[in-house]
């Protein structure tokens, strides 16, 4: 028996998540396909939880205009639904005359996307607010915070529900193929059944790049190459030495090795930037080596032994090692042709904080705004 659906949304992580309940408070019905056992297993459990602010992105981008834009309505969404959540606030810091030029450009590069309360901090200043840093200066950003993604998560599965969307797991996706304006999606796994569908996301991420190649008449020149960028994550023992997240300089590939704080006060560092060849989770303790040396550019007394392997995430790249700065891809008919297939390619950092706005965006996409 072949059941018929309205929309058909692939992949259950915090974006996925977005999305389907987006859908389903619209009225539509609406599944929601995840492969694995549970929600959110790969990048969006695999992260520093952060609710970036939109500084670091070019102006125009996917990236500083659905930050931005969903940083707002992720506040929102937290405050209103007492999600677990923290505007703990950020210090950028500069330890060298050519990283405090960097830092001036990193501030204009933020208000151009529409950060408004950045703020210049002198050494003094930086020093009373966080006297274990080490920094000629830094960028301020009190609204960067941090939030409980597993309970992020749970809310929008739960309004997902209760909006009568249905979420299966344990349900891979094994071919897609387009038949007359819509969508006959063939499921796997333990309980295997045919849907069809009006519509069709695919956000699946790191697997992005098998979920197309199993979709029928899917044009060749549209199936994209990602590169996995690992990041690593080691923890800090013992009383916790910042109040607030702490970032170096940027680098080309990441953020720069820094310090994030979760709900609990826990310290951990990371993420570093490892190229792998597929999803790799596994910390080496022989990277501590080169964190302590990162660290100790801005935290000048950390002590080498209260750092240990904690976990690591994989973030799905467009852009090659040392390659250029790397935006979201929201594809749609525009570019592979099939009426009513979004696809999002690409989607990192700052997808999480972004998550409400991709949704909104995906839902423009299809026509349905």
């Amino acid at each position: 028996m072949i059941e018929k659906i309205e929309a058909v949304v692939v992949g259950a992580g915090v974006v996925g998540l977005a999305i389907s309940r987006k859908l389903a408070l619209s009225g539509l019905e609406v599944v929601l396909l995840e492969a694995a056992s549970a929600i959110g297993t790969e990048t969006s459990s695999h992260n520093s939880g952060v609710i970036h602010a939109g500084i670091y992105y070019p102006r125009e981008s996917l990236k500083a205009r659905l930050c931005v834009r969903g940083k707002g309505l992720l506040y929102d969404y937290c405050e209103q639904r007492n999600i677990p959540h923290r505007r703990v606030g950020k210090l950028i810091v500069a330890t060298s005359a050519e990283q405090q030029l960097t830092l001036e450009a990193l501030a204009v590069k933020g208000k151009e996307n529409g950060v408004e309360d950045l703020k210049h901090l002198s050494a003094i200043e930086v020093s009373r607010m966080e006297p274990n840093i080490n920094a000629l200066s830094a960028l301020y950003s009190p609204s960067t915070g941090i939030v409980d993604t597993a309970a992020l998560m749970l809310s929008y599965q739960a309004e997902l529900e209760s909006a009568n969307g249905i979420l299966a797991l344990n349900a891979p996706v094994k071919r897609v193929q387009v038949r007359n304006g819509s969508f006959r999606v063939e499921i796997g796994g333990a309980a295997p059944m045919l849907l069809d569908s009006e519509l069709l996301v695919n956000s699946t991420g790191l697997y992005m790049p098998e979920t197309l190649a199993n979709i029928d008449g899917f044009p060749d020149r549209c199936l994209p190459t990602l590169y996995y960028a690992k990041g690593n994550y080691f923890s800090l023992s013992g009383l916790a030495p910042f109040s607030h997240l702490v970032y170096p300089i940027p680098g080309v590939a990441s953020l720069g090795i820094h310090a994030t704080l979760d709900l609990a006060g826990q310290v951990r560092f990371g993420p570093d930037v490892e190229w792998v060849d597929a999803p790799d989770y596994q910390v080496s303790a022989d990277r501590v080596e080169v964190f302590h040396s990162a660290i100790a550019s801005y935290f000048p007394t950390i002590d080498r032994s209260r750092l240990s392997p904690d976990y690591a995430g994989v973030r799905p790249r467009l852009s090659p090692p040392n390659g250029a700065f790397s935006d979201f891809l929201i594809q749609g008919e525009e570019t592979h042709g099939i009426a009513r297939m979004i696809n999002l390619l690409g989607i990192e950092s700052p997808g999480l904080t972004a998550s409400l706005a991709i949704a909104e965006e995906v839902y423009k996409d299809l026509g349905l705004a």
